[in-house]
């Protein structure tokens, strides 16, 4: 063999494995998405978005198969059609996580409003010890402050609603935080529990009938798909309201505070990329949101005519609604 055929054939020899793998075809993961919202779906959005950050392009590495659906029947059956062998990894956002509890087999990550142990999804926190982890917006120390703001911008507040959907996981925790914080503040705390979105308008008939200075609604999945008429019913009695998530506020309420949703959905996407590239749910702590976020909206103070108070908080708003 002339030397330069061999030097030919050797190159081939080394180049090949590298071909190869270059031919290999690119691993399409598949997403299950499921909420009891509907789309356009900021979430879902941001949730996109971090994993275009992270070099995922639907269509090419990456399919997502989306369901929406607000009864919890239809939610289970959709869920029990997932099939293991073609789904890599299932999203549930909001209250559609109580329905993922029977799944066992499929990598489940979650943004929860309330609190994973009580729902029986994770151990604890910081070991979930199973196929699940997530995010949980639930956090006592917001409940106190959001009372504290209240009661900062408004001095003379005395009586204060709390308007709450005690079907939960963890919301007499966060009962338990807001009562102590008003109690702290020389407050009255008029409770009114009401049971999922069947009960939403006796609730709202029966917070008509009290004599309070303001309201405080406590942020999960019931409020948030009703943000609009509990922002109007505040604005109809006269009352400044505060909500957990500045949606509230895009909706018409007066103030809220807590964490950005769609920042705590970007951000979950790094937990995606480790479980499909192997990690497990397990060992991956279910984390809080770091950061929060102040909103206004300056016409719903306006409309209630306590631009004057609101004008004190103008400076630490993350988002001002003119």
């Amino acid at each position: 063999m002339r030397r330069r055929d061999f030097i030919a054939l050797i190159c081939v020899a080394v180049m090949y494995p590298r071909t190869t793998r270059a031919q290999q075809p690119t691993k399409l993961y598949r997403i299950f998405w499921v909420s009891t919202g509907s789309q356009p779906d900021p979430f879902l959005d941001g949730f996109r978005e971090g994993l275009r950050e992270r070099g995922y392009v639907e269509g090419k590495n990456v399919v997502f198969e989306l369901h929406y659906a607000e009864d919890p029947g239809t939610l289970r059956q959709v869920i029990s059609e997932m099939k293991r062998d073609n789904i890599d990894l299932a999203v549930s956002s909001g209250p559609a996580t109580r329905a993922m509890t029977e799944v066992t087999d499929v990598p489940v990550l979650f943004a929860l409003s309330g609190d994973p142990v009580a729902l029986g999804i994770v151990r604890s926190l910081s070991q979930p010890g199973g196929n699940f982890t997530g995010s949980t917006f639930l956090s006592l120390e917001l409940a106190g402050k959001r009372v504290e703001l209240l009661k900062e911008i408004f001095p003379k507040l005395r009586a204060l609603t709390i308007l709450s959907n005690t079907d939960h996981p963890g919301e007499q925790s966060e009962w338990r935080a807001t009562q102590q914080a008003t109690h702290a503040l020389g407050m009255h705390p008029v409770y009114i529990p009401f049971v999922g979105a069947r009960e939403l308008d006796k609730a709202l008939d029966v917070a008509s009938k009290v004599r309070a200075d303001a309201i405080l609604v406590f942020p999960e999945a019931v409020t948030m798909v009703h943000r609009s008429k509990l922002a109007e019913f505040a604005i109809s009695r006269r009352l400044p309201s505060m909500f957990g998530w500045s949606e509230y506020c895009d909706a018409g309420g007066l103030l809220s505070y807590g964490a950005n949703q769609r920042a705590t959905y970007y951000s979950l996407a790094t937990y995606a990329d480790k479980i499909l590239h192997g990690e497990k749910p397990a060992n991956l702590p279910v984390v809080r949101p770091a950061k929060f976020e102040l909103a206004v909206n300056l016409r719903t103070a306006k409309a209630l005519g306590i631009e004057g108070a609101i004008s004190s908080i103008l400076f630490r708003a993350n988002k001002v609604i003119e």
